[in-house]
């Protein structure tokens, strides 16, 4: 039996004037859009770090006071250089006993001494540029079995928590599962690392199809669905 040739989709139907205007204020909202949120964005983290480090300048160093006009920009120049040279103290002998000095004075501090611990430790895990926490992307079986999530794979469980959970000769590994539309809430819990599966796909790119709710998807899942979509127009066309 010879199957029929598909027929091609029909060709779409002529728009009307107003359907052109809309067409083309939708194309211009999508193209001005992102570039006006990310200025927006871009002035916001400037104009605010420039007026943390203002006052910690003294006023006949600000380039302001000499010009006509404000200089955007001039605090986050220095902030980076600042903490640039603060890494550089750092990296050497009286940088490093000089931190251990104003440490050793902030763990005499009962409040304190909590909060900068937890803080620095948070610090060291997400600028460490050796670590691999949240640098994984994995699939677990959540809210029920058979339903996937994507979660940020972080790091094995402590100790104390492995000797809580009996976590013995099974590994464990922690994960945090983000929520839509807001990635900075979500779910972190321990499991076995056979519950999870590791996927190539970058943070960046698990964090835009969660924000987007899986409208914006990688590359090759785009190319699929777009290809789904084509096939499944011709054989509506075809029936």
């Amino acid at each position: 039996m010879i199957d029929a040739p598909i027929a091609p989709p029909p060709p779409p139907r002529p728009r009307g004037f107003w359907g052109r205007i809309r067409a083309y204020f939708l194309t211009g909202v999508v193209i001005a859009g992102p570039v006006a949120v990310t200025a927006w964005l871009v002035f916001w983290f400037v104009d605010t770090v420039d007026h943390w480090i203002r006052p910690l300048i003294p006023t006949y160093l600000w380039p302001d006071e000499y010009l006509p006009r404000n200089v955007p920009g001039v605090g986050v120049l220095l902030a980076f250089v600042g903490l640039t040279l603060l890494g550089f103290l750092a990296a050497n002998l009286l940088g490093r006993s000089l931190i251990r000095l104003s440490e050793g004075i902030l763990d005499r501090m009962p409040v304190v001494r909590g909060i900068y611990k937890s803080v620095k430790q948070l610090f060291e895990t997400v600028f460490s540029q050796q670590g691999t926490s949240f640098r994984r992307v994995g699939l677990v079986q959540f809210p029920a079995k058979g339903q996937w999530s994507l979660v940020f794979i972080s790091t094995p469980p402590g100790e104390r928590v492995k000797q809580a959970i009996g976590a013995g000769a099974q590994p464990y590994v922690s994960v945090f599962l983000p929520c839509t539309p807001n990635p900075t809430t979500g779910f972190f819990f321990y499991l076995p690392v056979d519950e999870v599966i590791e996927i190539d796909m970058s943070p960046d790119e698990a964090a835009k199809l969660i924000m987007s709710a899986g409208l914006i998807q990688p590359d090759e899942l785009a190319a699929l669905a777009k290809a789904g979509k084509k096939k499944a127009e011709v054989a509506a066309a075809a029936g």
